[in-house]
């Protein structure tokens, strides 16, 4: 691949190496430049522009990125579309990830153009969550670098795969001493069902019994009767020695100690042993917190099916101080996601931006002119419940007693924005803000486009696909972008940092890998109403 700055009247058929903006037309970086293209730079007052020339036997990025994906993706692992370059991997339900860490670095090593990265061996992942992403650096690789990764990859069965969790079934066990109170045996009981829970399974009973080692055995071999795939027992104090009160319980009960201890803080004292073919966790002390615990980590290899045995607990030492890790997600209430019909589909709000001062229309309100007899507002807020987002959010602000006359009997939500005169940006965050924490994205609208239909809306919202690369929904018309634009739940945060009067385009920029374009085929989304000389044209369109 040849690189470097040519003219634009010899550029037809190059790639261009950096984004190029003009007026309303954005060409972005990775184009494979047309006669057409070259044909609007040069009107536009380019001369020369930096491209990538392809050679013979060179691989382009996509088509080298979604070969690599496909050859080392392995079971229950979904491949994206190519884009940018970039290839990811993503979880077709939630369970462990599996990482041939070997593979992974030698292919990082043959060359600095061609990149894997993964998730962690053993890491947790969720349906819909990419696990790793393949990414070319450059726009094409060199066919002897493509000759070496197509070597590397011969024969590879999955470098990259997911050991998925099954629904089990886990009886816990709660002993007791008189100084231990019902409320904290009560609180510990419902974290550790939150714990199995997290791992897609369910508690079928919860026993009790004296912390005395016959008791123990007496309860345990009423837990095997049920036939359970885990028994959790949760010691009234904590195990200390392998001849302690609950492993002498076990063994009483027929059962074995495999391991005792382990090299992950908290869950030093965590006890692991065998009752029938059935494995008996016996909780340390430090699980009676929400904080993420060793015993999280062998929760979801038993949940996986992934063999758990002294070597394997012994290798969880690096990565496994975890005293205020915020690495991974801990096994709160909400890190157990709800499953419901609605699975599977992204819920995507609408924030209507309707709070500013209209300016530029003097002393009218360009939201509360009349289309049809109908408020524009009325009319924004109209097509946007028409669609499939749902909620829809008003932020109001500027003369919002009468904003909101406009839209009654409507089934929105209003926020009110009490700093509209800052800026397009404070209506951003108070919009943003309101929105409930089960939100995918949200699509921003501003309230003077008229022509935007519920069909654009859910054009942006069918092609919204986070795991898959597809994180901001731009319109398109020829080659320009327009409003309103979807954005995924990972950017409200850099939004609503946003300060004065300017919205979040900034964002689209810095995250071009992520930007997917929807085409329409009308004007509708580069359309907005913000003068008097915009509402005449307008008005003269509409009756001729």
């Amino acid at each position: 691949m040849k690189f470097g700055e040519v003219k634009v009247t010899e550029a037809a058929g190059t790639i261009l190496a950096h984004t190029t903006r003009w007026e309303t037309v954005t060409l972005k970086k990775g184009r494979q430049l047309s006669v057409q293209d070259c044909q609007q730079l040069t009107q536009a007052g380019f001369d020369k522009i930096t491209v990538a020339h392809m050679e013979e036997g060179d691989a382009h990025e996509d088509e080298a990125a979604a070969w690599i994906a496909k050859s080392v993706v392995g079971a229950r692992l979904d491949i994206s579309e190519a884009h940018t370059g970039r290839c990811n991997l993503v979880a077709q339900a939630d369970g462990l990830v599996r990482v041939n860490a070997t593979f992974v670095n030698q292919l990082n090593a043959i060359d600095e153009s061609v990149t894997i990265a993964t998730l962690p061996d053993l890491g947790k992942a969720d349906a819909g969550q990419i696990v790793a992403t393949v990414k070319i650096i450059p726009f094409a690789v060199d066919a002897k670098v493509m000759a070496k990764v197509n070597e590397a990859l011969a024969g590879l069965d999955g470098a990259v795969s997911l050991a998925l969790f099954h629904a089990t079934s886990a009886v816990i066990i709660n002993t007791y001493l008189p100084s231990l109170k019902d409320s904290v045996a009560t609180k510990t009981t419902s974290l550790t069902t939150r714990r199995v829970e997290a791992v897609g399974s369910k508690v079928i009973d919860v026993l009790k019994c004296d912390h005395e080692q016959s008791s123990i055995a007496r309860v345990i071999e009423n837990a095997l009767d049920q036939e359970p795939d885990v028994i959790i027992i949760v010691g009234a104090s904590v195990t200390v020695d392998r001849l302690d009160v609950v492993p002498a319980g076990i063994a009483q009960a027929g059962g074995r100690i495999v391991h005792f201890g382990m090299p992950v803080d908290p869950g030093n004292l965590m006890l692991l042993a065998d009752c029938s073919g059935i494995p008996v966790l016996v909780l340390p002390g430090c699980a009676r917190s929400p904080k993420l615990n060793g015993i999280d980590w062998v929760l979801e290899r038993l949940a996986a099916g992934v063999k758990t045995d002294t070597a394997d607990i012994m290798t969880m030492g690096v990565g496994g101080l975890l005293v205020d890790s915020p690495v991974r997600p801990l096994p709160r209430d909400e890190a157990v996601r709800q499953k419901d019909a609605s699975a599977g589909k992204h819920r995507i709000a609408v924030v209507i931006l309707a709070a500013g001062q209209s300016r530029r229309m003097g002393a009218t309100n360009k939201l509360l002119e009349q289309i049809d007899d109908t408020p524009l507002i009325r009319r924004t807020v109209q097509i946007a419940e028409a669609s499939s987002a749902d909620p829809v959010i008003v932020v109001t602000g500027h003369q919002a007693k009468e904003v909101s006359q406009a839209l009654e009997g409507l089934s929105h939500s209003e926020v009110h924005n009490s700093d509209y005169a800052e800026g397009l940006s404070t209506s951003l965050k108070a919009g943003l803000s309101s929105l409930p924490n089960d939100i995918e994205g949200a699509i921003v609208c501003l309230g003077d486009m008229p022509d935007v239909s519920a069909k654009h809306l859910d054009a942006l919202i069918g092609g919204f696909d986070p795991g898959a690369g597809r994180a901001i929904g731009v319109p398109v018309h020829n080659g320009k972008q327009g409003n309103p634009v979807l954005w995924a739940r990972r950017f409200f945060g850099p939004m609503t940092d946003v300060r004065g009067d300017v919205g979040a385009r900034h964002l689209i920029g810095d995250h071009e890998d992520l930007v997917y374009a929807v085409e329409f085929g009308d004007t509708a989304v580069l359309t907005d109403l913000d003068t008097p000389e915009a509402w005449a044209r307008y008005r003269d369109s509409e009756t001729a």
